[in-house]
């Protein structure tokens, strides 16, 4: 896949949040779970079970100097499932794996199906909408692709490892969208570590819970 291709036909992508998280993220940026313990300073048992385990609820971190954070849960990855779908790496491993990446989904619908599952479409949520040339002007050479929700095993779960994450240049696109359509082709767009310069690349952000716009937070000027 080009860059090029990549913007053509994802234009946004989309981070979902807990309600006001905003303010954090524009003046900090986007972190990973590894950024944000270490930017904390959270060290030993404490980051062991934050980035190394399974986290069945959102935990919730504080530093003097920082303020309190919610790193959210991974309710939806299961960890006897996800035994059997790992290829060639250890649950401890893959949770590692992600907590270094920011996230974005690659279509809006993703974020749609999201807000209305089951274990949030009762909760309000952050939506924030990223120009993907923007970001990727930056930062393409730290993005990777996934063709799956990497976080879930609830539906079908996937095979997943190492291999998952492609980055643009290696992502074989065109199979991908031969096999599951353009809608699927890509699913996750991942930047290594944090974006700290997201506001740069923000076009709007919103509060919604389901299908409901409940209020625009923050939309770029024209």
């Amino acid at each position: 896949m080009t860059v090029d291709q990549l913007i053509l036909h994802y234009p946004c992508v989309y981070h979902m949040a807990n309600a006001g998280t905003w303010e954090s993220m524009r003046q900090r940026g986007l972190l990973s779970t590894t950024a944000l313990l270490d930017l904390f300073g959270i060290d030993g048992e404490e980051r062991y079970r934050i980035e190394s385990c399974h986290r069945r609820q959102s935990i919730e971190i504080t530093s003097p100097h920082c303020g309190t954070v919610v790193i959210r849960d991974q309710a939806p990855m299961r960890e006897s499932v996800l035994k059997k779908c790992l290829d060639g790496i250890s649950p401890r491993e893959w949770y590692e794996l992600l907590n270094r990446k920011a996230f974005f989904w690659a279509t809006d619908a993703r974020v749609q199906t999201l807000l209305g599952a089951k274990l949030y479409r009762n909760q309000e949520h952050t939506v924030i909408t990223v120009d993907t040339a923007s970001l990727l002007a930056q930062h393409a050479r730290r993005v990777t692709l996934s063709p799956i929700n990497s976080g879930n095993t609830l539906y079908n779960p996937r095979p997943r490892g190492r291999h998952t994450f492609r980055t643009i240049a290696d992502y074989p696109f065109e199979e991908r969208r031969k096999k599951r359509g353009l809608a699927n082709a890509v699913v996750e767009l991942a930047v290594e570590y944090s974006v700290p310069d997201l506001i740069s690349h923000t076009t709007a952000v919103e509060l919604r819970r389901g299908d409901e716009i409940l209020q625009t937070i923050y939309s770029r000027a024209r």
